[in-house]
């Protein structure tokens, strides 16, 4: 988990970039996002929901229905899901949590968090979908490896003799 962003934040910038990975239009089902990624089911729904309602994904119904990017990839920026999900409250407080936290009046951290915040929302604003679709499809394909080899190694028969 990271430091900044909340867990949901964490599995919807997951699955929004596994939507990124298909082709234009292909839609997947949420069963299909939460095994892909490894998202638990029960945060699955609440994410993709959260994520339709901003306008970052559609749900379609039907044969060939699922959820798919409402956007083309290259339009969809990492703060653009951050946005949608935890809000930008975290590039504007101060990261202590004290009230009145300013130039004039500033908590321990004020000055160093002050510069990692502007790059992390810089970085943010400046990354696309698009950018990151084969680092991601390398990461998807990394963990599904990584998966079958636990499962396989659980299940691996001993001959007696």
């Amino acid at each position: 988990m990271t430091v900044i962003f909340s867990k949901k934040c964490e599995l919807a910038l997951q699955a929004i970039l596994f939507l990124s990975t298909g082709e234009k239009d292909k839609c997947f089902s949420a069963i299909d996002i939460s095994q892909a990624i490894d998202i638990p089911k029960e945060f699955t729904s609440k994410i993709l929901q959260n994520l339709t309602s901003s306008g970052l994904i559609t749900s379609r119904k039907g044969k060939n229905g699922g959820f798919c990017l409402a956007k083309q990839p290259k339009e969809i920026r990492l703060i653009d899901v951050v946005e949608a999900v935890d809000g930008l409250d975290v590039f504007h407080n101060c990261v202590l949590g004290f009230p009145g936290c300013n130039m004039d009046s500033p908590c321990p951290l004020h000055s160093k968090w002050g510069a990692l915040r502007e790059e992390t929302l810089k970085m943010l604003s400046e990354q696309n979908l698009e950018e990151m679709r084969e680092n991601t499809l390398d990461k998807i394909k990394y963990m599904k490896e990584s998966r079958e080899k636990v499962h396989s190694s659980k299940f691996k028969v001993v001959g007696v003799c």
